[in-house]
């Protein structure tokens, strides 16, 4: 793995930790669910609304790209 796509699987598990501690919590407090179903609640929300980073060889070199669904198209990340 080259080190782009090894801080792209960083920043992908970042955002979807986050994302899914945020959404436990929340699907925890607010709703009746119990048990199990918090966790795949907050899983399938957090894997759902998480941005998608990918490393990608281009003429320029290797570049890291995001695509998220609040993000209109493809972003170049630095």
């Amino acid at each position: 793995m080259t080190k782009l796509q090894v801080r792209a699987f960083l920043y992908q598990l970042g955002c979807f930790a986050i994302l899914f501690t945020s959404f436990r919590y929340l699907v925890a407090v607010y709703t009746p669910l119990t048990g199990f179903y918090i966790s795949l609640a907050a899983f399938i929300i957090g894997t759902l609304l998480s941005p998608k980073f990918q490393a990608v060889k281009t003429r320029d070199g290797e570049k890291l790209f995001m695509k998220w669904i609040f993000i209109k198209g493809i972003k170049e990340i630095g």
